[in-house]
């Protein structure tokens, strides 16, 4: 078996980069076996014959097979956040940032439906994690967009409504878009779904007057 990525001529330098190529490229294989496979009946056997390494090389970067599925569910998540913020980058206004973060993110789970897959796999075989990776991930990228939020409240763009429940809302519908989208169609297009969240999200459903009812029926609610 001829490993390319590690064979290298006499007297070549030692590529300092390999190991972490290595590291991705099988995390990289590893999705999309898992997702194919399911975790238990998955055997890292299977991505070392894919990748053309032995069974040991894998070992070698991840100790057992539950450390290299959640390092590849994690890879999954480091993807997303990757596509999302490189997409909206080069975008000034705040709100037309905000919808177009949430596009990217239905784009991502549409071109990449096995890294959900992982997701519901993590929730299936490791119930007793303090934290998914997804809300882990979910709390290490919030701070921008909740410091981008609280400058639309303080700009009068925005309602006075606390950021974090806003982006907690915001973060459940599309959490639960994408899961409902997934086990109701076996190729769901999440993206189509972006204007009407957008529209609901940013204008609601309600009249001015309508609001300020529902606004009094809430307070009577909670007293």
């Amino acid at each position: 078996m001829v490993d390319t990525l590690t064979k290298r001529g006499p007297g070549r330098p030692k590529d300092e980069s390999l190991p972490e190529r290595r590291r991705e490229e099988i995390l990289s294989v590893a999705i999309g076996v898992f997702a194919d496979c399911g975790y238990p009946k998955t055997d890292p056997q299977q991505i070392a014959d894919e990748i053309g390494i032995g069974k040991g090389t894998v070992y070698r970067y991840f100790e057992s097979k539950e450390a290299l599925f959640l390092a590849a569910v994690d890879l999954g998540m480091e993807r997303l956040s990757h596509f999302v913020e490189s997409r909206v980058a080069e975008i000034k206004d705040p709100l037309e940032k905000i919808a177009g973060a949430i596009r990217f993110y239905l784009r991502f789970f549409d071109q990449n439906p096995e890294v959900l897959e992982l997701l519901i796999q993590e929730r299936a075989e490791f119930r007793d994690r303090k934290k998914p990776t997804y809300l882990k991930h979910r709390e290490k990228n919030i701070g921008p967009w909740l410091l981008l939020l609280q400058a639309l409240v303080d700009d009068g763009r925005v309602r006075k409504l606390n950021v974090e429940t806003i982006t907690e809302t915001i973060s459940c519908l599309l959490y639960g878009t994408i899961f409902t989208g997934y086990f109701n169609n076996s190729k769901p297009n999440f993206e189509e779904k972006c204007v009407d969240i957008v529209d609901i999200v940013f204008a609601g459903i309600l009249g001015d007057a309508e609001r300020a009812r529902l606004h009094k029926y809430l307070k009577m609610v909670g007293e």
